[in-house]
This record gives C-alpha cells, structure tokens and sequence, in this order.
C-alpha cells in the first residue's frame, strides 16, 4: 500500500477554511443522525434478524454458563460460526435503550445501525482525508452515504454494514498505529532487564496460548481420569473423589474441567497485568500503546463480526511493513496478539476449542451452506455455481448511474499519475482500490465463492471505489464548481432513495431499467422488510380474529401484527380451515405459487417493482 498523502491532508484546505469544513461536517452529521431517528420506525424487521438474536441471547447466557459450568448454550446450526461481538452489543443496548425510547425491540435495533452506520461513514471521511483534501473527501463520503443500496441496508442488517463500518474503523486506527509507532526505545534499560522483559513476555505469551489451545486437551484429559478413577484404577483423581462410585463420573468431570477453566482465566489475567505494568514503565511503549489499544480492539471485534475481519489487519501490516520494514515487527506482532484475544473474549464459540472452532468457521464461512436458488439475469442458480458476470453485473446496476463514470475518470486520472512516475495521492489510492476493491472481488469471481441476496456480503470492499471518485473533485480547483459537481452527483441516489423508500436496498439503476427493469429478473425485496407494511394494512382492514396465511418469512408478519389475528405459515404443523388473507412475497415467485386463483386486493411496490401481495380468497 502507498504511503504518500495529499499534501494538506494534515490540514485538508487552508487553515481559514478548516472551520467552515468542519461546520458543514457537523451540520450534515446532525441532520443524518435527525432523519435516521425519525425513519427508523417505517423499516420492516429483516428474514433473519430473529435467528441472529436468538444467537445473541445464547452467546451471552455463555458468560455465566461456562465458568459456572463449562458449557456454552449452541444453536446446532452454522449461527455458531459467526462471530456474535455486533449482535451482542446491539442486544444489550437496545435494552438500555428501551428503558428511556418506547419502541419495539425491533426498531429500537434498527435505530442502532443506523447509528453504526453513520459512525462507518465518519471513519470513511476520515480515511479519504488522509489523502484527499476536505471537500473531495466529503464529497467521496456524501455519495457513498445517498447509495439507496447502502442507505437501506443501514436500519436493516445486522452483518453487512456493520462489518463495513468495523472494517473501515479497523483499517483507519491501524494506519493511525503505524504512523504513532515511533520504535520502542530500550536505551535507558540495562541489557539483562531488556532480555528479561523480553523474555518474560514471550513466556507468558506463550503460556496463555498453550492454555487455551490447551483447553479440549485437558477436557478429554479429565474425562479419561474420571472415568479410570471410576472404573477403580488409583490416580490423583481417586484420591480426591472419595463418592466417584455414587455422585457418578460426569459430575467431576464437570466440576474439575470449571475448576482448570478458572485457573485458565486466572493466570491470563495474570500475566497481562504483570506485562502491562512492565511495559507501560517505557516511556515509548506507553505512548504507542495509547494508539495500539484501540487499534487492536477494534480488528478484534471485527474479526468476531465476520472471519474476513483479519483483511483489514492485513492491509495495516502491508503499510507498516512498507514505511518501516522489519522495524515494524514487534508492533504488528504486539496489535495481533491483542486483537486474538479480543477476537476468543468475544467469541464464545471458541472457548471449548479456539483453534478448531475457529478453522471449523472458517471452512463453514468459505462455503456457506446455503440452499437456497439465486435468481440472476432472469435464470436461477445455486449460491455455489453462480456465473462469472455476477458480481461485475450486480456491480454495475445497483450504484447510481455517476459512480462508475466518476470511478474511471479518478482511476485515469490516478494512472497518468503512475505513467509520470508523480508519487502521490492518486496512485496511493489506486494501489488502495487494488487492494481493497479488486483482489477480493477477482478472489470472489475466480473461487465462485457462495454468494446469494445480490452482493451484500461484500459491500465492505466498496469504499475505496468512492474515494477514487474524490480524485475527479481534486481537478476541480474553484470551490463553487466542486460543491455543483457533488450536487450533481449526489442528487439521483437522493431522489431514488425518496422513491423507494423504505425500500431503498432494492434500488436498481437506469442501466437496467430500474425496479420495473430488474423485477423477475433479479432479487428485490430478498429480506422481506416489506411484511410490515402488509401487517399494517392487515391491521387496518381484517376483521377480528381473521386467519392469515403468511407465505415465507411469518414471523416477520407477527412482529407487527394485530395482536387478535391468527397468523400461519408452512411452517406451522397448524392449519386452519380457511383464511382471510394469503400474505405472500414476490421473492421466489412466492405470490404466483400461493392460491393462485386468489384475487390481490393490496399489492406493495415500489417504481414498478412489485415486492408484496396480499389475496382475499
């Protein structure tokens, strides 16, 4: 990754200019965070949020159940591989929030990605100016934030854009790191305390790595003694269990295997504390570690949202590597350390077995098992046999119709840079884009990774295509030209994300003939958010105590419901003798498939986009 910034990316603009930027940035700030709450409540709850929270509540019943009792409460299904740090969080806090917010669990959710959401778009403002001056950079950041795709997903996922925005913060505290790094100093050290310190540190590193590598190891270990002590052979545990023959074995196969957990945890917190205490007494390493805590909690937690978290580390590593060469070891090998720890607290999953739960993740996460059909140009495939045109057409219709243009004139613009050898801001980001943006999107076309619901498990490599866009309003020297130009460029995601709402992640642009265009041929409303709306219309229309056959995601009908209405669903063993209404999705051709003589007598869409019916047999 290139080192070199803008010129006045310390300061972006002249220092007369600095406070009318940072008005602006406050200003729209403001009036984001505004509009966000007061939409947030129009946003249906999406297909899977409730398996991710049900997720969440056993992740978090983990930190009493596994040093009160080594077990970890399991879902039995593929939720275990994703990291829970986000869902956990969010889950605490919209508890918090709701002793001071009336809202449903749901919105109250809602409202905190959006806010995650809007912390992501910060970081991204901050990362351009790193190399672009301050109106480029708010410009690159007011294009990324009007995408309809990303505006919707913002109140409605709880994976994709949150991870986008670790990502971002991740990357931005890392280069931050590297550049404070300025090479612990050992001078005013004797040489035997250095090697002490060093070596005591590599030691107790090591000790709290065996220790939990160590962990399935010693269950095993336990079990076998337990039940050799059991079965009458003398050991240490025969000396110690006097009742083995009448509390049974299990019982202290439990109650050792707590008792090695405590232990585990004890001498870790141990260790840390003494290396803290020894390192934070060197004037250097104190400073450093101010930059190298957050930098390394936040790659943690974003390894802990999603497995391709560590990507980000990656690209630090490349930066501090090329501006200091090995120098940079100890700090990047310091901030790993840290981060895998950060990673395994907040991941409970890992606890039993952190080397092979965390392999077993990211082999189930390589090649998610998802069964699902993928409809696509029309046609259906499997996530896992998708063509190659996939991403680069989905790519293509689904940002707004200046990204591209502005994408090309900044690379361009960033080559003929390269071509005369000038080092600078452009051809850093065009490395940057290379990295971040290319090598995964090639890796994800090459390996036909498994991808279904369009692209959204790979928003987060599309930053660094909106700040290559930034390099276009570098050219354009008179500030009244570069406010029109942002303008003009921001303005169509504005009024297609008015259109659609809110349903604006449905949004498909001109080159396809937008939603009419794209309807039956590629997915719209894949998440279902649009059930709340049907369970409005319902509450206003049926009758008391009507039965409602609910098509695909029902539960997202509950949520919403009027509480007298009975609703049912395929999966439901219930059935009732008749019903009111048939509430179904155009996903999967769901409303042509259900009572297909039924009449529609409320239809839900956007642009020409049909998205949900509702049948009156």
């Amino acid at each position: 990754m290139q080192v070199t910034r803008h010129p006045s990316a310390s300061s972006g603009s002249t220092r007369s200019d600095r406070p009318a930027h940072s008005l602006i940035r406050l200003t729209a700030l403001l009036l984001v965070l505004v509009l966000g709450f007061a939409v947030t409540r129009q946003y249906g709850e999406s297909w899977d949020e409730l398996q991710f929270y049900k997720y969440a509540d056993r992740a978090l019943q983990a930190y009493s159940t596994w040093l009160h009792a080594g077990t970890i409460p399991l879902t039995g299904n593929t939720y275990d591989n994703y990291g829970p740090a986000y869902v956990m969080v969010v889950a605490l806090g919209a508890r918090l929030l709701g002793m001071v917010l009336p809202w449903i669990t749901s919105d109250l959710r809602h409202l905190l990605y959006f806010v995650t959401f809007v912390v992501g778009m910060v970081a991204f403002d901050a990362i351009c100016r790193r190399w672009l001056s301050r109106p480029a950079a708010l410009g690159a950041t007011l294009l990324l934030a009007t995408q309809p795709l990303i505006w919707g997903h913002a109140f409605i996922s709880p994976k994709d854009i949150p991870f986008m925005t670790f990502f971002m913060l991740s990357l931005f505290f890392g280069l931050k790191m590297v550049d404070s790094d300025p090479g612990i100093s050992f001078g005013a050290m004797r040489p035997q305390s250095r090697r002490l310190l060093l070596l005591f540190s590599a030691a107790g590193l090591t000790a709290i790595f065996i220790l939990l590598a160590a962990t399935p190891l010693a269950h095993a270990w336990l079990q076998r003694s337990v039940r050799a002590a059991a079965a009458g052979e003398l050991n240490f545990i025969s000396r110690f269990a006097t009742d083995i023959h009448t509390s049974g074995p299990e019982v202290y196969v439990d109650r050792y295997f707590v008792l090695f957990l405590r232990a585990q945890v004890s001498v870790a917190v141990l260790v840390w504390a003494l290396l803290a205490v020894m390192w934070s007494r060197i004037p250097s390493a104190r400073a450093f570690l101010l930059n190298l805590v957050p930098a390394s909690l936040l790659l943690g937690v974003t390894t802990s949202i999603r497995v391709l978290g560590p990507f980000a580390g990656l690209m630090v590593a490349a930066y501090a590597l090329r501006r200091s060469r090995l120098k940079a070891l100890p700090a990047l090998l310091a901030s790993g350390i840290f981060a895998a720890v950060v990673m395994y607290l907040t991941w409970p999953y890992l606890w039993p077995d952190p080397i092979g739960h965390l392999s077993e993740s990211v082999k189930v996460m390589s090649d998610y098992p998802w069964r699902g059909q993928v409809l696509f140009a029309g046609a259906t495939y499997a996530s896992t046999a998708l063509p190659r045109a996939y991403l680069p057409v989905l790519l293509g219709i689904q940002l707004t119709e200046p990204v591209w243009f502005l994408f090309a004139a900044g690379a361009a613009i960033a080559s003929v840079d390269a071509l005369k050898r000038r080092r600078g801001p452009s051809t850093a980001l065009l490395a940057l884009s290379a990295v971040w943006f290319f090598l995964p999107l090639l890796g994800f076309i090459i390996t036909r990774a498994p991808l279904y619901d369009n692209f959204r498990q790979i928003i987060f490599v599309l930053p660094p295509v909106f700040m290559v866009t930034g390099l276009l309003w570098e050219r354009v020297k008179q500030r009244g030209w570069q406010a029109a130009l942002i303008i003009l460029v921001v303005l169509p995601g504005i009024v297609e994300g008015v259109r659609l709402h809110p349903y604006e992640y449905v949004y498909y642009n001109a080159f396809i003939g937008g939603q009419q265009g794209a309807f039956r041929r590629f997915e719209l409303d894949y998440w279902g958010t649009s059930y709340r709306e049907a369970a409005d219309y319902l509450a206003a229309v049926a009758p008391a105590n009507a039965s409602i056959w609910v098509e695909g995601p029902a539960h997202l009908i509950q949520v919403y419901a009027r509480p007298d209405l009975k609703i049912f669903s395929p999966y439901e063993a219930e059935r009732a003798p008749r019903y009111d209404y048939i509430v179904a999705l155009t996903r999967f051709n769901l409303d042509l498939e259900s009572y297909p003589g039924a009449p529609i007598v409320h239809a839900i869409s956007r642009e020409g986009g049909l998205l949900t019916v509702i049948k009156k047999p």
